[in-house]
């Protein structure tokens, strides 16, 4: 592991327990197969020019794409390793979110983070849906109301959070990733693609490594 990327000995540990669930958890099947689409198309299908960004960098800069599910174990099992990536490869790495909708309220908790995006605050829905999922996820039905609950909790003017919700242009987003990361051969979540190139990741040096060597540390 780089000696740049200053991670705390409970991260790494927690972080080696979150890899392993991608691997036990992560997906609706035996997990992602190796995306082999390649030119520009892929890049097209990696990343959206409305995808959202967790973090941006200038031109150039390496780019990691996550697909993602918000009710998703393993997403959120992995979430404080991508923060932790976020905070070390500042400036240096575009990081963008895509989502990948897999079980029963995906599609609206996806909905959801849209919803808050348009009013500049993806960061707090992101953080909410994944600290909150233990209450809303695993459901027999989608849930709804409770995604609405956060947005008030977040302060966001609920008609405007109504509106975007609700507009097919919102669900026709959330289903335009998943048929991207469907055509690039992502099957189980959390997926990450560095440069156009999926990471298979079973320990936390299995992201770091790749990092280092992009951003040229």
């Amino acid at each position: 592991m780089s000696k740049s990327v200053k991670i705390s000995l409970s991260l790494i540990v927690f972080a080696a327990v979150a890899l392993a669930a991608v691997v036990l958890l992560g997906g609706e099947d035996d997990g992602p197969d190796p995306a082999t689409a390649k030119g520009s198309e892929q890049d097209d299908r990696l990343a959206r020019p409305d995808s959202v960004r967790l973090a941006t960098a200038d031109d150039g800069a390496p780019v990691l794409v996550e697909f993602l599910d918000f009710e998703c174990e393993s997403c959120r099992a992995v979430k404080p390793v991508v923060d932790q990536v976020r905070d070390d490869y500042e400036g240096d790495l575009e990081i963008v979110v895509r989502y990948m909708p897999l079980h029963a309220s995906s599609v609206n908790a996806a909905k959801a983070a849209e919803a808050a995006d348009a009013q500049g605050k993806f960061d707090e829905m992101y953080e909410l849906l994944f600290e909150t999922q233990p209450e809303w996820g695993e459901q027999q039905a989608p849930e709804e109301q409770f995604f609405f609950d956060l947005a008030e909790e977040i302060g966001l003017d609920m008609d405007e959070f109504r509106t975007v919700y609700e507009d097919p242009e919102t669900t026709a987003k959330v289903e335009r990733d998943q048929a991207d990361g469907e055509a690039l051969g992502v099957t189980g979540t959390p997926t990450f693609f560095l440069d156009g190139e999926q990471l298979e990741l079973t320990t936390v040096d299995d992201l770091l490594a790749p990092l280092d060597e992009a951003v040229g540390r």
